[in-house]
């Protein structure tokens, strides 16, 4: 199948990466084009625009920063829908709306085109080996026709059922993240302030039952004070937004998701919207004058889970 890839930020790029490597018949394309060049020289074509790449492509795939985005994509005059053709199919790997993604899917239905929405969950450095998770939701015979693409893509493919579905466990599971994520900085803080060795605090923790993914990877890199994970506090406010809609919509009342969004709203009011998800800890930092760093640990994530060519996939 020919493989059309647009959006080639931090996990989009790493995504299309293994595509290239897998051999797959790739053509990307990217406003930056910085960010198409690595995957040039892996052997992928580029295209000089997104009506170009979807005439040239039977499975088209997106990965971007927000609904809006794909929307501005996929719609309208010159969009990739109105060029993908018939028969095609889009897989929508963006982090998104549930209910947007249904509306663009009615517009792709009459022509033929078949969606699903697989988003991925495991961070940048497991898109990068491969290793990341797919959660995908659509009719299961087209989950079918696409698991082979999916598989060189993630290590874990899990059908979530409809369409749709995949995008709000996705947006849940984000929402989780984000929540272990400001735990975790004010458990350091509270631990620094204590004077307890961080190193020590992050050990314990990583061994007991305050043990989590969050903590064992992002808690490295926020000890190490380079706090850098390839997402932005931007990207967590949308995010535990789209979660509080979930809620919203469904009639339930929360109790930690507003005060998860006011946190992270601070945060990108105090550091700015670009600046690394993990550096909500500096709002504690700032409170309490403490330096939660230590000695020993990286300064970006690392895979430390071997990579398998080909995924290992998990099929309901």
């Amino acid at each position: 199948m020919r493989i059309g890839f647009i959006g080639l930020g931090q996990v989009g790029g790493k995504l299309a990466g293994s595509l290239a490597r897998g051999d797959a018949d790739l053509t990307v394309f990217d406003l930056s084009e910085a960010a198409m060049a690595p995957l040039c020289d892996a052997g992928a074509k580029t295209a000089s625009s997104v009506a170009e790449l979807a005439e040239a492509s039977d499975v088209l795939i997106t990965c971007l920063p927000s609904p809006a985005a794909t929307a501005a994509v996929m719609e309208g005059s010159g969009g990739t829908l109105e060029h993908l053709p018939e028969s095609a199919i889009w897989l929508e790997m963006s982090t998104t709306d549930a209910d947007e993604v249904k509306r663009l899917a009615a517009l792709a239905k009459p022509r033929g085109i078949t969606v699903l929405d697989c988003p991925v969950s495991g961070g940048c450095h497991r898109a990068a080996t491969g290793n990341i998770a797919i959660f995908a939701g659509g009719a299961r015979a087209d989950f079918e026709c696409v698991l082979p693409v999916l598989t060189m893509m993630g290590r874990e493919i899990l059908h979530t059922g409809p369409l749709g579905s995949a995008s709000v466990l996705k947006v849940m599971t984000n929402y989780l993240a984000s929540v272990h994520l400001a735990a975790l900085a004010e458990a350091f803080a509270v631990m620094a302030a204590s004077e307890i060795d961080l190193a020590t605090t992050f050990d314990a923790i990583r061994i007991s039952s305050g043990n989590s993914f969050v903590h064992e990877t992002e808690g490295q890199v926020i000890l190490n004070g380079s706090r850098d994970v390839g997402f932005t506090m931007a990207l967590v406010e949308k995010d535990i937004g789209l979660f509080q809609k979930l809620a919203d919509d469904a009639g339930v009342s929360l109790d930690i998701s507003p005060l998860l969004i006011s946190i992270f709203r601070d945060g990108a009011a105090r550091y700015g919207g670009e600046e690394w998800s993990t550096n909500i800890v500096r709002r504690l930092e700032d409170q309490t004058g403490a330096d939660i760093r230590a000695p020993g640990f990286p300064a970006e994530l690392i895979d430390t889970e071997p990579s398998k060519p080909g995924g290992e996939v998990a099929r309901r």
